[in-house]
């Protein structure tokens, strides 16, 4: 799969890392409503509600995190979502 078409996912809280590593596209519960994240997404900061976490990679089903709340951050073709 061409890094054009994939971004770098990671999900981590503290002690624990849910996932790292490339994503096709992340569906994420914020405040403001539900997001898709793509590969080269404009820069975004949000607060997280809970909800569910399903990330898209290129091979295999989709992975699903449970959350309460957090931050996402997207820049460059990166995502980092702290829980």
């Amino acid at each position: 799969m061409s890094e054009q078409n994939t971004f770098h996912l990671v999900v981590a809280s503290v002690g624990e890392t849910r996932f790292d590593g490339a994503a096709l596209s992340a569906t994420i519960p914020t405040t403001g409503g539900e997001i898709t994240i793509l590969p080269h997404h404009e820069p975004l900061v949000a607060t997280l509600k809970p909800g569910t976490i399903t990330v898209r990679e290129a091979m295999g089903e989709p992975k699903t995190f449970d959350i309460e709340n957090g931050v996402l951050e997207c820049s460059g073709n990166r995502a980092v979502v702290l829980l």
